[in-house]
């Protein structure tokens, strides 16, 4: 049994676990920006579609 190889090969395992997991909170962070993003658009178009007359028109007069 070769011990250096043994060790590399851990501590590979280790790196890539290390790396996924930062993908994955990555990733998380992500989606939950994502869905703030969305909240706050649908409770900007809740507020146009309640008050309709609201942005909906312009007035111009040359």
């Amino acid at each position: 049994m070769d011990i250096a190889a043994l060790s590399m090969s851990m501590a590979q395992t280790d790196l890539m676990n290390s790396v996924g997991i930062a993908m994955l909170d990555k990733t998380l962070d992500l989606a939950t920006d994502l869905g703030s993003n969305l909240t706050s658009m649908m409770d900007h178009s809740m507020e146009l579609s309640v008050n309709p007359h609201i942005g909906a028109n312009i007035d111009i007069s040359i």
